[in-house]
Parts: structure tokens; C-alpha cells; sequence
């Protein structure tokens, strides 16, 4: 592959990377990618649907009262909660006087957005961190954690160890979109393969592994190509997969994922 020249103002710039979230989600990674030249390719991997029940969530926001802590992983889950509160007809302020720990600044932000402040954001976006967090402060107290299907067990868990009665609720869930094997296998054809693929969560490595026929087709595929992770836990999914993350976001977040890619291809 030929290495194109590059500018100081823009380190990207003649590289092609490939976008793999959620299309209602890939603007600002899109854009953020552009302002450094890139040239994006959106190939959604995961598409957000609602849980296969809502009888569970739709049961804790009826008894939120009771609860002292809401803990919130992701913008769709946010999303979610607030989109499910409108359609129960239960007003945000509902949530006031809950304690509320976001694991990000996106998720914060969107928390912030409908007049809610939050009392814990760990200064590392995973599970992890949370627990950290957490752990001291939940004793013998109600959490709720409104999360994803399939999510990973670690916050619950842990959290219940340290004392805390944690109830889940899933909000929503991750899908294949229709028509995503035929656009991906079209963006990996020999002649326009990607500079780089862009993963923002193990959901999407787990999908386009899917997509493309198993771990063993996947580290023969993508041969070549940077894998750039938004973080340690999307980059061991990647590890479990087979494939080595060329790339690690310093700060989880999209604009760490840019500055991560920036600095990789700004020496190459």
C-alpha cells in the first residue's frame, strides 16, 4: 500500500477509515476524523433495538424511589432510559434525587442534556473504574444500572461484593443491520481497502468478525490494515478475536480515538 503525503495541520489526510458504529452515533467520529483529512467510509456494524421485553425497566422506573444509586454506561443507554420514561409518562425529575455515576464525559454530557447532574464520572471510561469508584460508597444502598443486553457482568458483580443490592435492566440491545456483510465485503475488496478500521466498543469487533466469517477469515481479511480501539476493553476483544489492536485510545473517548490515529499515521 502506498503511504500518502501527508500535512502537519493534517495528519490524516489521504486515508481512508472505516467508521463501524451505529449510524445515528457515527457523525462526531466522522467528523472529527475529516477535520484531520481523512476520507470516511461508514459501514454501521451494530444497530441499537429496543430489549426483547421492557417489563423489567418499565418495574424499576415504577419503584425508582426506592433506589439511591443509577448508574448509566453508555449514550444509548441514556437515550434509552429517557425515551422508555417518556412513553411510561414518568417526568425526569423522577430522577433528582438519585445519585448518578456516568462512565464517560458522553454519557454525562447526555445525562447533563435533560437537566440531571452527575455526582461520580471515574477518570477511566470502563467497568473497572466505575467499581473503583463505587465501591465505598454503595454499601447496603439500592443501585440501579441501566445497560445493554449482553453487557459484561463486572459493575453488578463487584458491586455487589462491596455490599450494594444491584438490580440490571437492559435498555436496549446490539444488532447486525441488514445489508452490512454486502457493504463491508465491498470496502475490503483489495483495490480500496481501508487505511484503518475504527472499533468504539466490543460489540462492533464481535460483528464485523461475524460479518466477515469467523476469527480465522477475520486475521486474514484485515491483514495490513490498522485496528484502531477506543479503549482496553474493546482493544482484549479485538486480542480474543485473534487480532492486535494497531491502535489505543489514550483518552476513551472519540476525540482520543482521532488523536490516537493521528499520532499513529503522523509517523507513517
Amino acid at each position: 500500500m502506498s503511504v500518502p503525503a501527508q500535512s502537519t495541520a493534517q495528519p490524516l489526510a489521504g486515508r481512508r477509515i472505516l467508521v463501524t458504529r451505529a449510524t445515528a452515533q457515527a457523525g462526531r467520529l466522522t467528523s472529527l476524523l475529516q477535520e484531520q483529512g481523512a476520507e470516511v467510509i461508514e459501514v454501521p456494524v451494530i444497530e441499537i433495538q429496543p430489549p426483547k421485553s421492557y417489563k423489567p425497566l418499565d418495574r424499576a422506573l415504577l419503584g425508582i424511589g426506592s433506589y439511591r444509586w443509577l448508574i448509566l454506561t453508555s449514550v444509548n443507554g441514556v437515550e434509552a432510559l429517557f425515551a422508555r420514561m417518556a412513553a411510561c409518562n414518568i417526568a425526569p425529575s423522577k430522577l433528582a434525587r438519585l445519585d448518578i455515576c456516568a462512565i464517560g464525559p458522553a454519557t454525562r454530557a447526555a445525562l447533563q442534556s435533560q437537566g440531571l447532574p452527575v455526582a461520580v464520572m471515574p477518570r477511566r471510561y470502563v467497568a473497572e473504574a466505575v467499581v473503583a469508584e463505587l465501591r465505598d460508597k454503595v454499601s447496603r444502598q439500592r443501585v440501579l444500572l441501566v445497560r445493554a443486553t449482553a453487557a459484561r457482568d463486572v459493575i453488578p458483580e463487584q458491586l455487589r461484593a462491596a455490599g450494594a443490592k444491584v438490580d440490571v435492566v437492559e435498555a436496549y440491545e446490539t444488532t447486525l443491520p441488514a445489508g452490512a456483510g454486502a457493504r463491508l465485503h465491498a470496502e475490503l475488496d483489495p483495490t480500496k481497502r481501508p487505511d484503518a478500521i475504527t472499533f468504539t466498543s466490543s460489540s462492533t469487533v464481535r460483528h464485523l468478525v461475524e460479518i466477515i466469517g469467523g476469527p480465522a477469515s477475520a486475521q486474514l481479511s484485515l491483514r495490513g490494515i490498522c485496528l484502531a480501539s477506543i479503549g482496553p476493553v474493546t482493544s482484549n476483544t479485538l486480542r480474543e478475536m485473534g487480532l492486535q489492536p494497531s491502535v489505543e485510545a489514550e483518552e476513551y473517548t472519540m476525540a482520543g480515538l482521532v488523536t490516537a490515529l493521528s499520532g499513529f499515521f503522523a509517523v507513517r
